[in-house]
């Protein structure tokens, strides 16, 4: 999704940079080992036998990762109900620039990572993608960062995350929540963080379930990419021409020829680390993400015994208008249940 201008072509670099693709055609969960762990305000990488493809779900499971340095800078808004800071934090030795809304009044308060959809990174800028949600959210009494990524507005570079499937914007998911877990803000209770994406940022929750389980205490995904990547780039990159496509085979190799790479890539495959409960919107009518990728990957989940929902809203399409009010206050409702 990185350098088309329609709606469509968005969505579809979302999913590539979010998620991998399953060689398998069931959707089946497979098991892996160890166990996910329990919570903790960190990121330890988990024991592995073998060394692993550092661009893979193992590969980011493995890695330690490491957010801190949660900084507020120019105020960008004050509202009656919260002040919109410009902020920054450390994401695996990148800086990763964002927007954080805290509400006004007696903290602590409970706090949200919000993962955005697809934006062409030539034209974002901080804070774009999810404005409707940063204002209500926060209006309701949550600290809301948003992450710009890495690649975005005033963030640092790096040069080799699109060929490797974007995995860089799961770390810089994790690294958020772990800044605000140490940013000693009394603002903040670190002990009560929960996350938001949507499109391309709906890949970005399914990768971060199952690289960090525990690390968020619920999640929510509105009108997610596939959890297959194949399937984003054969609906969006390939029939524009882009050519990262060919970048990405040539680096890793097609489904057909590399079946193990693209397994690894794929949160899918380890959907038994999962350990947060997961609530999906998905429109009848996203022409975009169709909510055929919703249906296949929430039946793995189903069959990995996890604890997850999904939310149907009949006609409505992939950026959620007429029944979006009817949608956030079953968030909010979500929320309350396990953040509050």
């Amino acid at each position: 999704m990185r350098s088309w201008s329609t709606a469509c072509v968005a969505a579809a670099l979302v999913l590539v940079a979010a998620t991998g693709c399953s060689g398998d055609g069931d959707g089946e969960a497979a098991r892996t080992s160890p166990p996910a762990p329990t919570r903790s305000p960190s990121v330890s990488p988990s024991p592995t036998r073998t060394p692993v493809n550092p661009v893979s779900i193992p590969g980011l499971i493995q890695r330690e990762h490491k957010g801190s340095g949660l900084r507020l800078g120019a105020v960008l808004a004050r509202t009656d109900a919260y002040t919109s800071y410009r902020v920054t934090y450390e994401a695996n030795g990148l800086t990763i620039s964002g927007l954080m809304n805290i509400p006004t009044g007696k903290g602590p308060f409970p706090a949200l990572v919000l993962a955005h959809g697809y934006i062409d990174p030539a034209v974002y800028t901080t804070g774009r993608g999810l404005a409707r949600e940063q204002d209500l959210l926060a209006r309701n009494g949550y600290v809301v960062l948003h992450t710009d990524y890495r690649n975005h507005a005033r963030s640092d570079k790096d040069p080799d995350n699109n060929v490797n499937l974007r995995l860089g914007y799961t770390e810089d998911v994790i690294a958020a929540a772990m800044a605000l877990r140490s940013s000693g803000r009394p603002e903040i209770d670190g002990d009560r963080i929960g996350l938001l994406g949507r499109s391309m940022g709906g890949g970005v929750v399914y990768n971060t379930l199952v690289v960090a389980p525990g690390l968020f205490d619920a999640a929510v995904a509105f009108a997610p990419v596939s959890s297959r990547p194949e399937e984003n780039i054969d609906q969006f990159q390939r029939p524009e021409g882009d050519p990262i496509v060919a970048e990405i085979e040539a680096a890793h190799g097609t489904p057909e020829e590399n079946p193990t790479f693209w397994k690894e890539a794929s949160p899918i495959t380890y959907l038994d680390r999962v350990t947060e409960p997961l609530l999906i919107h998905h429109g009848t009518a996203d022409d975009t993400c169709p909510i055929a990728w919703t249906r296949q990957t929430v039946a793995a989940f189903e069959k990995a015994d996890k604890d997850v929902q999904l939310r149907t809203y009949s006609g409505e399409g992939h950026t959620f208008y007429s029944q979006w009010p009817r949608s956030m206050d079953t968030t909010m409702a979500f929320f309350e249940r396990h953040l509050r």
